[in-house]
């Protein structure tokens, strides 16, 4: 079976892996499905899932900033940072106002230290593989950014809050360090990815009520350019020939979409290095 070329914004529900939630997609599309930017078992909301030769444009979609509402609970941390480990360290549960003078400070371009079960590598192994068979991990600190932290709600040692962090963020993490910064302890609960760059949770849908909209999420791209090319230039198109002339549609900075006169998408490219990164059509006949 072909894999057809696709941008789905799918909902992931809680106690899924993100690994098991692309069965469904591939069932439906094919074999050749990525999704860009995991989400926890225990975590839900919007995954990204590209298939077909959209899956070329996986590094574009996976270095965007994403949006999540976690729910932090002070007064315990977990192995996991997450409901599912065990408690190791306990904690007195801190007044709003303690937390809240604490967030002012979760602002911004910072280091942060990733949980030690997590997809990272370390010695050619993942971390968590490491500690689940007790041997010591330790990750180096890395650079993010959170762009920011909202208060939704605080109650019985629950914090709420929405979140905005550029990629690489682990909100785990920023629960750990909050609940440090207050002299206690703390963990995610619960945790839901409500966006990535312009794409909004409220826009996912359940595969089996998927409609294609794989051209208007391209067109929201800042870094994608849009362009028309002339029936003439299909044929070397096709066959991985970068356009020698097009007409532009849209403008953008990196990338450009190619379409055929009739709105087909029929390939993408690199625009500085001018050659052709994901092909929609292959072959001679178009």
């Amino acid at each position: 079976m072909s894999t057809a070329s696709r941008i789905i914004l799918l909902n992931k529900e809680s106690g899924v892996t993100s690994f098991t939630a692309l069965n469904k997609v591939k069932k439906t599309f094919g074999r050749k499905v990525g999704h860009a930017g995991t989400l926890d078992k225990f975590a839900q909301g919007l995954l990204i899932v590209l298939t077909g030769a959209m899956t070329k444009l996986n590094p574009l979609f996976s270095s965007m900033d994403k949006s999540y509402r976690a729910h932090i609970l002070f007064g315990s941390e977990t192995d996991t940072l997450d409901p599912e480990g065990r408690v190791i360290a306990t904690g007195e549960i801190p007044s709003f106002e303690a937390v809240r003078e604490a967030i002012q400070s979760f602002d911004g371009e910072m280091l942060q230290t990733p949980p030690i079960y997590s997809a990272l590598h370390v010695g050619g192994k993942r971390a968590s593989a490491l500690a689940r068979k007790g041997k010591p991990v330790e990750l180096e600190s890395r650079p993010i950014r959170i762009d920011s932290f909202e208060v939704v709600s605080y109650e019985d040692g629950i914090l709420i809050a929405d979140i905005r962090v550029s990629k690489g963020t682990y909100i785990r993490s920023i629960a750990r360090d909050l609940g440090l910064a207050v002299s206690s302890r703390a963990h995610l609960v619960a945790l839901v990815r409500t966006s990535i760059g312009p794409f909004a949770l409220s826009e996912a849908t359940e595969v089996d009520e998927h409609v294609d909209l794989t051209n208007d999420y391209l067109g929201r791209l800042e870094q994608m350019a849009l362009a028309t090319v002339s029936d003439d230039q299909l044929f070397p198109l096709a066959n991985g020939r970068y356009p020698d002339h097009y007409d532009l549609m849209k403008e953008g900075s990196d990338y450009i979409a190619f379409y055929s006169g009739d709105g087909v998408l029929r390939a993408v490219g690199n625009k500085t290095k001018r050659r052709l990164i994901a092909q929609v059509y292959r072959g001679g006949a178009v």
